[in-house]
């Protein structure tokens, strides 16, 4: 009898259980049917949909959706997060909802999903803070909110009791919070990247070497306002995945680090593998020995001074000592036997210039004689400079520069440094010249020959000028005009020099490159792509009109040709497509175009407005026109104050959000863009 009896009672728990998963089940189908879950077959079990993975008891343990799925399905859009009830999916252990389009917050109710160890929200509109309980999550394992519009203290202050966390992203968000010190708890922590949270502040935390266990840090573009912690050295794991993934790095790039650099940083074990990033920040005193000891280290446009150890200013090159005016490099010892030295040397290299400067001037008279073609006299002579004489003043770009002194180094770009220099006749020039190392590498040698055969080849108002150039073995220099107010990036970072740049100013400079682009993609035969346009790439002169520089990876579109390529151009400007493909085209120009159009507006990289717009349907135009008129940059008055300005900025950024369109064949062409600019008065009057 009580054999029978103890069968019943478990019949009937068995009875209930099963009773429970279905009646569960039944709810996390009607939760999937209210998210419009993009399924294709709505009569199977939505434990066969696509992206949904259930367990043994038909329960929901998995969501995986990204953009390429349904988000860019045009009958389907993602809802409030919110459908998606934890209490409901109580069996979650994963859930992966990237570039779908969520908007909304994270429900608080998502600290009872206890067996969740995966969470990735990245690329979405997500907004609001973080809720409290996401600490209650003890299983969690990686978590990526990135790419969104979290705000107002987003991040936990109890979030180091999530001890198991191997991964942390929360780059690109309005983050308005402090790094919390629970922080350091996260011992088993791999990667945490906090990069381009302008919202997060305070300093950094002073034990954050107890995270011994960091392959990735980067905390580049924040605000953090600190000493360096004597305890980043501890961080001896670190392996970075920036641009070289088999070196170690450390990204504290343009925060408002201050102080002196430890000076044991670079004596630990790793040394040898380890790069950092301290560029941009507010370092003073000292450069320490013991920095020649790392892989690399960029100490530039802070406020360091005194003598440059010997052994750094070896090892290092000269760009990342730029923007400290009042370090002292190291200088060669006097003596007649250096000088003679330094005469022999020079020597072979003043008579290649010279008759590299001569070739040339010789040559193009010959093609004038040939094709009987008058220049463009809005052009000039190219040659003027040199008083027609093709004696290219070698020794006075040496004099001007004092042998090349890093103080005249007025920048650098992806290979080679660029200095001021002042020739006897007053004519102020830019000479980019490729150091010996890295004429020794293959790709920046190329890269600089490119630009000075496509730079020889095309002429326009707004393509920057050069003057002539001269590649040899020892010496490679490309000399071009002079832009006063130099690239457009450092005129957006600085405060007083943006609010000079007024919206009428900002308008021309957007039509400016336009016509640039447009000349090159349409007017030149065969066309030219510039492939790596950005805000560091557009250089300025005294009245603020823009010319497009560093044609070092412009490339001439072959029809003949698949037009395969390496993956080139600076990150947040490249066509999402570029990545899939390797294919270059003219419609790639055009995307980068669109980023730096917003840029100029906004007064700082578009970042995650850029993969959140290209979501964002028609019945959002409303919500668009919100986002971006809030992101316009504050520096400035409202447009709104002059009506013509008004539509002008309106005109701009409408033709920018064609251009960043996710689908190549939906952007303009560059003719069209600088066309449908040119329906607005040609150029605004400058005051």
């Amino acid at each position: 009898m009580c054999v029978l009896w103890m069968l019943f009672i478990t019949t009937l728990m068995l009875s209930k259980a099963v009773a429970m998963n279905v009646s569960n089940s039944s709810r996390e189908l009607q939760a999937l049917i209210d998210f419009r879950w993009p399924h294709t077959n709505s009569s199977a079990h939505h434990c066969h949909w696509e992206g949904i993975t259930c367990d043994d008891h038909g329960r929901v343990a998995q969501i995986s959706l990204q953009s390429i799925v349904g988000c860019d399905d045009q009958t389907w859009w993602c809802h409030d997060l919110h459908h998606l009830d934890p209490l409901v999916f109580t069996s979650l252990t994963s859930i992966h909802l990237t570039s779908c389009g969520l908007y909304g917050f994270i429900p608080e109710k998502i600290g009872f999903l206890s067996n969740l160890s995966y969470l990735n929200l990245s690329n979405n509109q997500l907004n609001s803070q973080l809720p409290l309980s996401l600490a209650n999550l003890s299983e969690l394992r990686v978590l990526d909110i990135s790419d969104n519009r979290f705000i107002y203290g987003a991040i936990p202050p109890d979030i180091g009791s999530l001890s198991k966390l191997t991964h942390l992203n929360l780059s690109h968000n309005l983050l308005q919070s402090e790094l919390p010190l629970s922080l350091e708890n996260l011992i088993n922590l791999e990667v945490l990247d906090i990069s381009h949270d302008r919202g997060i502040h305070g300093v950094i935390p002073h034990n954050i070497g107890n995270l011994s266990k960091l392959t990735h840090l980067d905390l580049s573009y924040t605000s953090f306002k600190s000493e360096l912690p004597l305890s980043l050295s501890n961080l001896t794991n670190l392996r970075g995945i920036h641009r070289l993934p088999s070196i170690t790095t450390i990204g504290l790039s343009r925060n408002s680090i201050h102080g002196r650099i430890p000076s044991q940083l670079g004596n630990v074990a790793n040394a040898q593998f380890l790069n950092i990033d301290l560029s941009w920040n507010h370092l003073f005193g000292e450069i320490p020995e013991s920095v020649s000891r790392l892989h690399g280290i960029d100490l530039s446009f802070n406020s360091l001074e005194g003598h440059i150890p010997p052994d750094v200013w070896d090892k290092f090159p000269i760009d990342m000592f730029r923007g400290n005016p009042k370090l002292i490099p190291l200088v060669a010892p006097k003596g007649s036997s250096i000088k003679v030295k330094i005469i022999w040397y020079l020597l072979p290299v003043v008579v290649v210039f010279i008759f590299c400067g001569i070739y040339l001037i010789f040559s193009k008279m010959g093609r004038k004689e040939t094709s009987k073609v008058t220049p463009d006299p809005k052009h000039g002579d190219i040659f003027k400079i040199w008083n027609f004489d093709g004696n290219i003043a070698y020794q006075d770009i040496i004099q001007a520069t004092l042998d090349f002194d890093f103080r005249y180094c007025i920048g650098t770009g992806a290979y080679g440094s660029v200095y001021r220099a002042q020739l006897p006749t007053g004519k102020v020039v830019a000479v980019k010249k490729l150091h010996r190392f890295e004429g020794d590498n293959p790709t920046f040698d190329s890269s600089f020959r490119n630009e000075a055969k496509v730079l020889s080849q095309i002429r326009h108002r707004h393509i920057v000028k050069l003057f002539v150039f001269c590649l040899h073995q020892r010496s490679m220099f490309l000399i071009y005009d002079y832009m006063d107010r130099g690239s457009l990036f450092s005129v957006l970072k600085d405060d007083d020099e943006a609010v000079e740049l007024n919206w009428k100013k900002r308008v021309n400079v957007v039509k400016d490159i336009a016509n640039a682009l447009s000349y090159m993609h349409h007017d030149c035969s065969p066309p030219i792509l510039h492939t790596d346009i950005s805000s560091s790439n557009i250089l300025l002169d005294s009245k603020f009109e823009g010319c497009l520089s560093d044609f070092g990876t412009a490339r001439l579109l072959d029809p003949d040709s698949s037009n395969q390529t390496i993956l080139v151009g600076t990150r947040g400007y490249i066509a999402p497509e570029l990545a899939f493909t390797m294919v270059v085209s003219k419609k790639c120009d055009v995307y980068s175009f669109g980023v730096l159009a917003l840029e100029v507006m906004f007064g700082g990289h578009p970042g995650d407005f850029v993969s959140s717009i290209t979501m964002m349907k028609r019945s959002t135009q409303f919500a668009q026109n919100m986002l971006v008129q809030q992101l316009l940059d504050k520096r400035l008055p409202s447009p709104d104050e002059d009506v013509r300005v008004s539509r002008e900025v309106a005109g701009v950024v409408k033709t920018a959000l064609k251009c960043i369109s996710s689908d190549p064949k939906s952007r303009p062409s560059m003719k069209e863009v600088a066309q449908e600019l040119a329906k607005h008065p040609p150029r605004l009057p400058m005051h």
